[in-house]
């Protein structure tokens, strides 16, 4: 059984440590996704949320709370939010940047239309704020609200951001703080606070959870250029075809060559991407290392995750969680 365990990933683990927990989660999801009324919203979002998706932000939201002692029915409820908020993000995300991938799926607005990813994207938020309110505790409307709020800002920070070679890690990390770990870091924190944590374990899980979801954002931005597309869930290269400023390209830009700056002002600030431009910022990446210099970025950030956790109980879920840290930027190593 040990030997077992030990072959399984991170995440893996803590969904069979869960799995009662997640059977509950998904039961609520089912039942919050139903309209009588506009039966294209659970069409929709059925799509998207069973799709195959790892179902991460709410696994950190159970094992905050169990990992803090909780024995009540609420960090169902706040599982549940927090899945409702990502894939709402999701569905405006895709609209935003007129994917035509997720998780190996057609995505969304191209199965149905721009609109309805929108509404129905629009409707989980509210379903989201539904299900904070039954749970009665204002700390967690609170933190999960601002949340809401620090991720809308990071996607339109992006917006701003994108396509601007100005544009350097300081606002990247404010970027990605407010797209990805915020909600990584609001996850974990209402787990603790619904337990009736300690302020310092509190403060432990939001450190976790922010530290994680940089990690996690980083990598993804990495494996973008050198992943699969069965890793990533999307089509390799978007992230270049959308001329998004991630974290290796604006390590290469700061550090360019004047034929090499010409090179990313043709293709990410004027939008003139021809054959061969992918390949061509890939070995520019490479020939500065920019691509493991972001990689040793994701390991600082994966070990100030593990670091937070030393405030916590000893626990065969702390143990998984640390694991977990390491893991998601093992996919790049």
């Amino acid at each position: 059984m040990a030997a077992e365990q030990a072959a399984q990933k991170p995440q893996e683990r803590l969904s069979a440590w869960l799995a009662g927990d997640m059977a509950a989660v998904n039961l609520l999801i089912r039942d919050r996704m139903a309209s009588e009324h506009a039966p294209r919203i659970p069409e929709v979002t059925a799509h998207l949320i069973e799709a195959g998706g790892k179902r991460l932000r709410p696994l950190l939201t159970l094992a905050a709370a169990r990992l803090c002692g909780y024995d009540g029915p609420f960090h169902v409820h706040l599982a549940a939010t927090v899945e409702f908020i990502h894939t709402a993000t999701l569905l405006h995300d895709d609209v935003v940047d007129e994917s035509s991938q997720r998780r190996g799926r057609p995505t969304a607005n191209l199965l149905w239309d721009n609109k309805s990813s929108v509404l129905v994207g629009d409707y989980l938020f509210a379903r989201s704020f539904q299900l904070m309110t039954e749970t009665g505790n204002m700390r967690v409307l609170a933190i999960l609200s601002n949340a809401s709020a620090v991720i809308a800002e990071g996607e339109v920070l992006q917006l701003t951001a994108a396509q601007d070679l100005r544009t350097d890690e300081s606002v990247y990390l404010k970027v990605v703080r407010g797209k990805t770990a915020a909600l990584f870091s609001a996850a974990t924190e209402v787990g603790g606070v619904i337990a009736g944590a300690s302020a310092e374990q509190v403060k432990a899980l939001y450190e976790y959870g922010d530290a994680l979801g940089i990690a996690f954002q980083i990598v993804d931005d990495l494996l973008d250029y050198g992943g699969t597309d069965a890793v990533i869930g999307k089509n390799t290269g978007d992230d270049f075809r959308e001329r998004k400023l991630t974290l290796p390209v604006i390590k290469a830009v700061a550090v360019a060559t004047a034929e090499e700056r010409a090179f990313w002002e043709r293709v990410i600030e004027k939008g003139d991407q021809r054959d061969g431009d992918l390949d061509r910022a890939r070995a520019i990446m490479a020939g500065h290392g920019t691509m493991e210099a972001a990689r040793q970025d994701a390991l600082m950030w994966a070990a100030k995750a593990r670091t937070a956790l030393d405030h916590l109980p000893a626990h065969e879920l702390r143990d998984m969680l640390a694991d977990l840290a390491d893991y998601v930027v093992e996919r790049i190593s």
